[in-house]
């Protein structure tokens, strides 16, 4: 072994050391420690969110819901149109940036802690472990002849993991159709047509991906792997084995003097390997595969408390702190990552507090103008009205630097919360003659018992300059 750790080495385990596989993926062992609880408690925070949120209501509504059909984002108090989409846009940006500057500070820990494919991946593996036993007797389960008690088994967890797809699968489309009526139908077998297909598509989805693929997803499916090294320098934290401590590796009574005997502290025990779910052996490096779930350190402090040893054989480590040196927190990259975050989040807030509470879209009609009864000249307009409020809104309409014309039709209306409203009015110009052929209108709507909500929007004014 070197005496560091290559952050952009691309390594595989030795096949002695690789555990064995059934059809539902690699066998871990059972193991305990403080960032499995840790895992434990990002995980149960996201099912809560994931599972939680869609049953929600916010005043006589589902809380958060993407209605696709009318176009409309409620999430919560809040209603988003189509003419919003630059703030997902923008908020999606955020995300990615919030990423690179975890993945420089700590690499992968958004895969071994939040990232859903995991995060199933785990749920997953536990209905295994109930259903089939800890690592040792599925690895004798999986080798032995069909029976009733393999088969039942069998059976068992892959109902497990089919009812916990189709509960994932039913909350999934349950944000863009309201859960209540669709779960409904969904037990009563009367659901049908493209909501069930998605429902029944979800459901296989996260049956494949956690069940059969599992660790297969992030070695060759997930891109996220194979620009992490780009991310990493020297004093990123990412999951690593000290080999000026471990090595020699070899087994040795506890209470031994190890020293004397050539050996390090890794007394060989693979069970890093062992509770590995990508099947990948540390010790060899960090590598692609590695997903910083920190489930080998858990096990290998478990065994250095047996063995009387520190901790930290296999811990956080930066490439600089592995070489004896200290690690640099702040940095230059890291810096600009937190810095860009900070600017992108506080210009959203900033547009979230901006953003116009009503929007008035006009559209001119396609007939270029008539003339009226009163002999006028007139211009015909659609107006439509968007109230972007949690309750309903009493709206003034009125012209804005605007002499010479005058707005004929209906002027004051209500609009009920989160709808759109179309309005057709006239314009008529009260001249005999235009000034010009064309002319800018400008057409304000203002909310008439709050007047910080309004929207100006322009439109044309077409006329004969003879007649």
């Amino acid at each position: 072994m070197t005496d560091r750790i290559l952050f952009t080495e691309i390594a595989v385990a030795p096949a002695s050391t690789q555990p064995r596989c059934n059809d539902s993926g690699i066998h871990t062992r059972s193991f305990s420690g403080l960032y499995r609880n840790l895992r434990i408690g990002f995980a149960g925070a996201l099912f809560v969110l994931f599972f939680g949120t869609a049953w929600l209501n916010w005043e006589g509504r589902q809380a958060v819901l993407w209605d696709l059909d009318n176009s409309k984002f409620h999430i919560f108090a809040a209603t988003f149109w189509p003419q919003d989409f630059i703030l997902l846009s923008a908020l999606l940006i955020i995300c990615a940036f919030g990423l690179f500057a975890i993945t420089v500070y700590a690499g992968r820990v958004w895969c071994g802690y939040s990232c859903p494919q995991s995060t199933w991946t785990w749920l997953f593996m536990w209905c295994e472990k109930v259903t089939e036993g800890d690592r040792n007797q599925r690895i004798r389960l999986a080798a032995a002849p069909w029976s009733l008690n393999k088969l039942g088994r069998r059976v068992l967890k892959h109902s497990l993991w089919l009812a916990i797809g189709l509960l994932t699968g039913l909350t999934f489309v349950g944000y863009f159709t309201p859960i209540r009526p669709l779960a409904a139908e969904l037990f009563t077998l009367q659901l049908g047509g493209v909501a069930l297909f998605w429902v029944l598509f979800f459901t296989a989805a996260t049956y494949i991906n956690a069940g059969l693929l599992r660790e297969a997803v992030c070695l060759h499916m997930c891109p996220y792997a194979r620009f992490q090294s780009v991310m990493f320098d020297k004093d990123t934290l990412a999951v690593a084995y000290d080999p000026r401590r471990g090595e020699a590796r070899g087994p040795r009574k506890k209470g031994s003097d190890a020293r004397a005997q050539g050996l390090g502290d890794c007394i060989d025990c693979t069970l890093c390997v062992q509770v590995c779910p990508t099947g990948i052996d540390i010790r060899d490096g960090l590598q692609m595969a590695c997903i910083g779930c920190a489930a080998c350190i858990d096990a290998c402090d478990g065994v250095m408390d047996k063995m009387g040893y520190a901790r930290g054989l296999i811990g956080y480590k930066s490439e600089h702190s592995l070489q004896g040196g200290s690690t640099h927190w702040w940095r230059p990259r890291l810096l600009g990552y937190a810095s860009a975050l900070i600017v992108m989040i506080a210009a959203l807030g900033l547009a979230l507090q901006l953003r116009p509470m009503v929007s008035l879209d006009v559209i001119k009609d396609r007939g270029l103008f008539r003339e009226n009864a009163q002999g006028q000249i007139e211009n015909i307009y659609l107006l439509k009205v968007i109230n972007k409020t949690a309750r309903a809104r009493h709206y003034q309409l009125r012209l804005v630097d605007a002499d010479g014309f005058s707005l004929q039709g209906k002027t004051a209306f209500t609009v009920a919360a989160g709808d759109m409203s179309e309005v057709p009015v006239s314009v008529a110009l009260l001249a005999e003659r235009p000034a010009s052929s064309s002319q800018t209108l400008g057409f304000e709507i203002s909310d008439r018992d709050d007047a910080s909500i309004r929207s100006v929007a322009n439109s044309r004014f077409v006329a004969p300059l003879n007649r």
